[in-house]
C-alpha cells in the first residue's frame, strides 16, 4: 500500500501537472470505484484544481466550488501520467481524469477492487475521511509519545494505526524500527525515555529520507514504479538477505496477508520472534535465538 513518501511522491508530481488545470472529464470504468453520489462526479468537470493534500494515505484534490475529489489507492492502486485523452482500456483500468495537458489514470492490479474514490463538498466532509493520526512532523517528542502510549500496544501496531500516525503502514514501520534498532513487539508502555527519543527521531529521519528518494527516482518525471519493496530498505522485504548493519539475516513475522520484517542482533536482542505459523508447528523446537535458528536449518 502506498504510504506517507509514496503519497508525497504522487502530490509533488501532481502539483507539476494539474495544479491550475482544469478538469474537463472525468471517466469511470468501473462502478463499485465511487463510493459517494452526491455530488454527482459530472460536477467537477470544467473546474479548476485549487489544492492537493494528503489525508493519511489518501490523496484529495481540491477544485472550484469546495469539492475535493479524493483517492484512496489501498494496496494495489497505482497512478499513472498518460497522454491527454488516453484510451482507458484492460481490466486493470478504474478511472481516468482529463486535464489539457495529460489524462491522470488509476489502475489496480487486484481483482478485490479496494482502491476507492469519495466526491466530497466542503472542509467539515474531507475532515471526515481523515482517520485522525498525528503528522510526525508537525509535532514535537511528547506529543508523539502521548499519541502512541494512548494505549499499550507494540510498536508495530501503533506505528501502523492510521488513528495513531498518519500515513506510515507495514513497509516504513519496518524500516523506522530497525532505525531505532527497536523489537516490533516492544510495548510502547514499556519504553523508556532514551528508546522515545530513538523512535521519534527514526521515525522522521526514515520518512524524510524516503520522500527525499523517492523524488530523486522520478527525476522530475512521474513516478510510474511504486512500490513496498526498494532494493535499498534496510530490511523490509528483505527476508534472509543480509542486514546492512550487523550482516545477520533478516527475520519475519508472518500474519494474515502481511509480514513483519526485523533483524534479531539489532532489534531483539539476538532473539528470534515466534512466527505464528511455524512456531505453532514446531512447538518446543521453535528456535528462540540466532544460533538455534543456524542450528535447525544445519
Amino acid at each position: 500500500m502506498p504510504e506517507l513518501p509514496d503519497v508525497a511522491a504522487y502530490s509533488r508530481a501532481l502539483e507539476d501537472r494539474i495544479l491550475g488545470g482544469t478538469l474537463e472529464h472525468v471517466r469511470i470504468a468501473n462502478v463499485f470505484l465511487l463510493r459517494t453520489a452526491e455530488p454527482p462526479i459530472s460536477s467537477v468537470e470544467g473546474r479548476t484544481v485549487r489544492a492537493l493534500r494528503r489525508i493519511g494515505k489518501r490523496i484529495a484534490i481540491g477544485l472550484d466550488g469546495d469539492l475535493w475529489l479524493v483517492l484512496h489507492l489501498m494496496i494495489a492502486g497505482r497512478l499513472h501520467w498518460k497522454a491527454a485523452g488516453a484510451k482507458l482500456s484492460g481490466r486493470n483500468a478504474l478511472a481516468a481524469f482529463d486535464f489539457p495537458n495529460g489524462s491522470l489514470m488509476l489502475t489496480e492490479a487486484s481483482t478485490k477492487r479496494r482502491a476507492s474514490l469519495h466526491l466530497l463538498a466542503g472542509e467539515d466532509a474531507l475532515r471526515s475521511l481523515d482517520p485522525g493520526g498525528i503528522d510526525v512532523f508537525s509535532c514535537d517528542l511528547d506529543a508523539f509519545r502521548s499519541a502512541l502510549m494512548a494505549e499499550n500496544r507494540t510498536l508495530k501496531r501503533a506505528l501502523t494505526d492510521p488513528r495513531i500516525l498518519s500515513g506510515v503502514g507495514n513497509a516504513y514501520s519496518d524500516e523506522i524500527l530497525h532505525a531505532a534498532q527497536l523489537s516490533p513487539i516492544l510495548l510502547t508502555h514499556k519504553l523508556t525515555p532514551s528508546q522515545w527519543e530513538r523512535l521519534f527521531t527514526a521515525t522522521r529521519e526514515t520518512l524524510a529520507l524516503w520522500i527525499r528518494r523517492l523524488h530523486a527516482e522520478s527525476g522530475g518525471g512521474f513516478p510510474e514504479h511504486v512500490t513496498a519493496f526498494h532494493k535499498d530498505m534496510a530490511v523490509h522485504g528483505r527476508y534472509g538477505k543480509a542486514c546492512p548493519t550487523c550482516g545477520e539475516p533478516v527475520q519475519r513475522i508472518r500474519y494474515a496477508d502481511n509480514e513483519t520484517n526485523y533483524c534479531p542482533r539489532c532489534q531483539t536482542g539476538g532473539t528470534v520472534l515466534a512466527d505464528r505459523a511455524l512456531s505453532r508447528l514446531l512447538k518446543s523446537e521453535w528456535p528462540r535465538t540466532l544460533e538455534e535458528l543456524e542450528a535447525l536449518k544445519r
